[in-house]
């Protein structure tokens, strides 16, 4: 047969009566649309369900399948270990969909098992089934957006080429910082993360899931957005039907529940390459409106990508390029995660424009956090410059402002940095915790702080 729809699942233990008692009553449209997703699971005679969790073993780098013929879990850890599950797990499929992602070199296997047992993303959805079918447990990865879409497409060609009835079951809350009373209170993304992606699901249109800012996603606190990502590889150029059942936060977590029966094939519903198309308008509409700054950046990366050299000074610079002597940190991104950032706090070279030529390549080449730049890459590549003021020495946290200035936090050993005006650092207090984690200071270690400004060219 072959893969015969997808669905959207949260995966809270409140919703279930045994554990959430009167609580479960807050929760009406979800569990309703969680019994309306099981039955027609049920009525689909399915063979085989793919579930994609974002709470068993996760790898940055690594797309974690659980191994071995069968596996049991409870849930102990919410008070109730009278309530277990046991599934067997599809070995077959599982042997297959490892075998075509090897093949085109996504990172995946069964090795780095760290605990058999289910967890609450498989079971709370599993819960409302009856069925016995067999199950793949997939689990989520750091790897970037673009990479668990691929997954999914994996997904769907082989499960088009199997003779299973199979179905994707996409686990995943929406933001976790909807209520301050909710499990990690209220930040403002959290609507507008849950607002975004609802209106995406309704409408089927994952680029525009694909295109969320990932700043955006990580202030939100979701979980889900990475299975979501997954189901719509699985569902590229399908023909779908889409059904959302429900969308609510009774406890400060957004629940969404959907689905999406496949009909046949449909070539306009190619959501990766029309997010890319989107990306490289807006790329190109940058690139012709960027000035001398961000232009010589990244003439100079590709110039060394190409040729192995540094560019050359070129004739045509702004006179302040070519007289002053400042500091400047280069950042790159790519599909809006940052790609390389490479910097100076006080300027090494003779002129502001020899400063942007080798730390621009730096950013590309010699970011110790990231794997060098390719030249396949930089049509993707966005860039920005900025320029730093002297750092001075302040003596108090009360002259910080993270939008404003920069901050240099260090000892006599050790030092980090971090630039201002950066998305989602919003509080002196964050932004002070992200540098001394940078600098690794231990918790009542003594430490220095300066701050700079700049000057961002985008």
């Amino acid at each position: 047969m072959s893969l015969i729809a997808s669905y959207l699942l949260p995966h809270p233990p409140i919703i279930l009566k045994e554990i959430g008692q009167e609580e479960v009553k807050k929760a009406r449209k979800t569990i309703e649309s969680c019994e309306l997703v099981a039955k027609d699971i049920e009525e689909k005679q399915v063979d085989t369900i793919i579930v994609l969790t974002p709470h068993n073993v996760m790898y940055q780098d690594y797309f974690h399948v659980s191994p071995g013929p069968a596996a049991q879990g409870s849930f102990a850890r919410f008070g109730h270990p009278e309530l277990a599950l046991e599934v067997a797990y599809d070995q077959e499929l599982r042997k297959e969909l490892i075998q075509a992602a090897t093949k085109e070199n996504l990172p995946i296997g069964t090795l780095g098992e760290k605990d058999a047992r289910l967890d609450h993303g498989v079971m709370v959805p599993l819960s409302f089934l009856k069925g016995k079918q067999t199950i793949v447990r997939i689990s989520l990865s750091g790897e970037d957006y673009l990479s668990h879409y691929h997954l999914g497409q994996v997904i769907q060609k082989v499960a088009d080429q199997s003779s299973k009835r199979i179905v994707l079951l996409a686990s995943g809350d929406l933001s976790h910082v909807l209520k301050e009373d909710g499990p990690y209170g209220f930040a403002q993304e959290g609507p507008i993360f849950d607002e975004l992606v609802t209106k995406a699901l309704k409408n089927a249109a994952f680029d525009q899931i694909l295109a969320i800012n990932p700043q955006l996603a990580e202030d939100a606190k979701e979980c889900g957005l990475r299975s979501i990502l997954i189901m719509a590889g699985a569902l590229d150029q399908k023909d779908i039907a889409p059904t959302f059942y429900s969308y609510e936060g009774p406890f400060g977590v957004g629940y969404a529940v959907a689905k999406y029966e496949i009909l046949g094939e449909n070539k306009d519903n190619a959501y990766k390459r029309r997010y890319l198309e989107q990306e490289q308008a807006s790329l190109r509409a940058q690139k012709n409106k960027e000035d001398a700054y961000v232009s010589l950046a990244r003439h100079s990366l590709e110039h060394y990508l190409v040729h192995h050299t540094y560019l050359s000074i070129p004739n045509d610079l702004p006179v302040e390029l070519l007289d002053k002597k400042q500091a400047v940190f280069v950042t790159l991104k790519k599909h809006g995660r940052l790609r390389g950032c490479i910097g100076t706090l006080e300027p090494t070279k003779e002129s502001l424009a020899e400063e942007i030529i080798y730390n621009a390549v730096s950013a590309g080449l010699r970011d110790p956090r990231f794997p060098q730049v390719t030249i396949e890459e930089l049509p993707q590549l966005s860039y920005s410059v900025d320029v730093l003021s002297s750092p001075e020495e302040v003596q108090s946290v009360e002259e910080l402002d993270p939008k404003l200035y920069g901050v240099i936090i260090y000892t006599s050993r050790k030092s980090g940095l971090l630039l201002p005006n950066l998305e989602g650092i919003d509080t002196v207090e964050k932004q002070l915790d992200i540098v001394k984690q940078k600098a690794n200071i231990d918790v009542g270690e003594d430490y220095k702080i300066k701050r700079f400004k700049v000057v961002r060219h985008l």
